[in-house]
């Protein structure tokens, strides 16, 4: 008994994050018997996972904003303005989509120096800065096309937002999925000859292959249930939506900054104590510019996926976006406080988030009651967060 208890002390779960995903398993539980079964079925798991990729995207690097006591109101309005720029330049103006998405880039660099330059260098809050942002961004976003629709027909472009042709197929589906399962048992096995290398206890190898086996199983059923949905006339299924693989790499990219690069420890540093880390010699405020600058990259990679999901740049897009960015950060287990949170448990959030969403539009749900229910979801993760770190001792 005791060797059982002292194998899952050292294997160091964070007990968060399988509460969270017990929270989602029994959300999905729930709309699909509400539904009838149509909450589970392939086609709405497909359009789930490609609809959650604009959500995830921002949420990954709201984590680091977040983490830093810094908060983004504007991330919406920001994408939306972007978004409807880089319509605009292939629909009116004629551009190829590549200029066009450099156009926006060059828009959404220059918002982020804007914000982080106040922010960083000048000392206006976050609050303030974004929430006025969230209002200009969104009028720009409509003076851009004056407030027309603007179609898109490119057919490539029309991919990155998934769609009927936006699947990479069962093959290659099948393929990447092999990929990363191999990558996790690597990565377990590279973990334990560090540990034997510098003494360190380890589990045995039957305990880290069955915490290993978990996401394996998940991400060979995520694959599965991907190709297994066929839209009637095609020949092959649609396997994983190209969304998807881009909030993957996305997810990936910044965990890797997190746990891998000098800038990752920085932002968690100055989350922790800002006045410690600038009196340690932490350049605090070029980090904060920096952190704007990846936001800024990556609201124009959600914008493209947004867009092109959508087939049209609208004066619409991005509305009350960074309610579910936000929410979707917190229920992942990002403290507001700033100093903690992690790259999976906004991915965690945003699922939730929009499983909740999908399910309440799935049973007819008004948008009144929608918004109503999304609010006090995020009123009530918060309430955990406080709740858990009083349980845990954790004053972060």
């Amino acid at each position: 008994m005791n060797d059982a208890i002292q194998s899952i002390k050292r294997a160091q779960l964070d007990w968060r994050m399988v509460l969270m995903s017990g929270v989602l398993i029994l959300v999905a539980l729930v709309f699909n018997f509400l539904s009838d079964g149509i909450f589970l079925s392939p086609e709405n798991l497909y359009n789930i996972a490609q609809q959650t990729a604009v959500v995830g995207i921002l949420a990954t690097i709201m984590v680091l904003i977040i983490v830093a006591r810094h908060i983004d109101l504007s991330v919406g309005s920001v994408m939306g303005f972007v978004g409807v720029l880089i319509a605009f330049l292939m629909y009116t103006a004629n551009w190829t989509w590549p200029a066009a998405c450099l156009a926006g880039l060059a828009a959404a660099l220059a918002v982020s120096m804007y914000q982080g330059a106040l922010t960083a260098y000048i000392g206006v809050p976050t609050f303030v800065v974004t929430l006025g942002g969230l209002m200009s961004f969104r009028g720009a976003a409509y003076l851009v096309a004056d407030g027309k629709t603007q179609p898109l027909a490119d057919e490539f472009f029309l991919k990155l937002g998934g769609g009927y042709n936006g699947g990479i197929g069962t093959k290659a589906s099948w393929v990447i999925g092999g990929l990363m399962c191999i990558a996790l048992v690597y990565a377990m096995l590279s973990k334990r000859n560090a540990k034997k290398a510098y003494g360190v206890p380890t589990n045995s190898l039957l305990t880290d292959s069955l915490i290993v086996l978990v996401p394996v199983i998940i991400i060979m059923a995520f694959v599965a249930v991907m190709n297994a949905y066929h839209i009637p006339n095609k020949p092959e299924a649609q396997g994983i939506p190209i969304p998807v693989l881009i909030w993957g790499a996305v997810a990936l990219f910044v965990s890797f900054l997190v746990h891998r690069t000098r800038f990752g420890r920085y932002v968690f540093a100055i989350g922790g104590n800002p006045d410690a880390a600038e009196l340690v010699g932490i350049p605090v405020k070029r980090v904060t510019m920096l952190m704007f600058l990846l936001l800024a990259i990556l609201i124009t990679i959600a914008a493209i996926v947004s867009i092109s999901r959508l087939n049209a740049g609208t004066n619409s897009l991005g509305n009350n976006l960074e309610l579910l960015v936000i929410a979707a950060t917190v229920i992942g287990g990002t403290a507001l406080a700033g100093g903690s949170g992690t790259i999976i448990g906004s991915v965690l959030g945003a699922l939730i988030m929009q499983c909740i969403d999908s399910g309440m539009l799935l049973l007819d749900v008004s948008i009144g009651t929608r918004y109503i229910i999304i609010g006090q979801v995020l009123i009530a993760a918060v309430v955990f967060d406080v709740a858990y770190r009083k349980w845990t001792g954790d004053t972060v």
